[in-house]
């Protein structure tokens, strides 16, 4: 399998017409072959986007786009269930589970399993596997070693593995969403606060130190995911899809440069250098992958 880039959806609350020409653009502007979307973070933001969806749909299928629809990654209540179902069945639509209880409706149907779900070791991958799941997103945190064992055992079943390359890390879920209790409200009665941060509230220490990010019920790392160095590494212990996850600021710029080293065009060393020029305020890191701590950098990649 040749490698492919591929396209999250988008995690923030962005505003209904930039979200639209977010998608326009990855259309007519980007090489990315497979596009996720869907509202992964609030049920509540959802009916936001319905009136932009069918024609983000339409644009990405005119431009050869295979779209394949994000399902909520945390389900706590009847609109969320609701809204997991809808997209769980849509017919003529591919589907990417992020909650175990988008399985239940599938009924076994082949779909994709995403990096807001737990694959941490091969029995979870057979697991998966038998109940009908074709590509894997694995958890960003998974070092390098683990990620080859479970490119090992996903080759006899078939399964293809996918490793999110760039953007900001998902590292927790929650039942409450932070966006609204920073601003004394509660969920229910949130107003949407969290379409303040396109990019995620930054969550700094008691002495200062940047720290985490917050997107409503996610928390996330501060600092920027970024593997553009160990492509060659992930390809020779079987990973070929590789994952952008959308940020408001650089993410054409690091669609367009991942795609120029996969392709030779360009050294990793001088992507970097154009990501760094365009990027949301914050490091790059690839810490996790080196089986280290994962906001730190670390310049080369391991040995065979």
């Amino acid at each position: 399998m040749s490698a492919q880039l591929t396209l999250g959806p988008v995690q923030y609350n962005w505003a209904p017409e930039a979200w639209r020409d977010f998608y326009f653009k990855v259309a007519g502007e980007t090489p990315i072959k497979t596009v996720f979307i869907g509202e992964v973070i609030c049920s509540k933001r959802a009916p936001l986007y319905d009136n932009q969806l069918p024609d983000v749909v339409e644009r990405l299928h005119d431009a050869g786009k295979h779209v394949i629809f994000s399902t909520l990654s945390e389900v706590t209540t009847d609109i969320d269930r609701r809204l997991v179902k809808r997209v769980a069945i849509s017919e003529g639509f591919p589907i990417e589970a992020n909650d175990v209880s988008a399985l239940q409706q599938m009924a076994k149907g082949p779909h994709h399993i995403g990096p807001l779900m737990n694959c941490y070791n091969e029995e979870a991958l057979e697991v998966y596997a038998a109940n009908g799941a074709t590509t894997i997103c694995l958890n960003p945190e998974i070092p390098r070693d683990g990620l080859a064992a479970l490119a090992q055992a996903a080759e006899p079943l078939g399964v293809d593995l996918e490793v999110q390359v760039y953007g900001r890390v998902s590292l927790a879920l929650s039942a409450r969403c932070y966006h609204a209790r920073a601003h004394n409200r509660t969920k229910d009665s949130c107003l949407f606060v969290c379409d303040e941060d396109p990019d995620g509230m930054r969550l700094d220490t008691l002495e200062g130190d940047k720290f985490l990010t917050v997107n409503g019920i996610q928390t996330q790392s501060h600092s920027v995911l970024n593997l553009i160095d160990c492509l060659d590494d992930l390809q020779s212990i079987g990973v070929n899809r590789f994952r952008i996850s959308p940020q408001s600021v650089g993410t054409f710029t690091a669609i367009q440069t991942f795609d120029d080293v996969l392709n030779g065009r360009i050294s990793p060393s001088e992507a970097l250098k154009k990501m760094r020029d365009d990027c949301v305020d914050a490091p790059f890191s690839n810490g996790f992958y080196h089986q280290r701590p994962g906001y730190e950098w670390h310049d080369k990649v391991p040995a065979e």
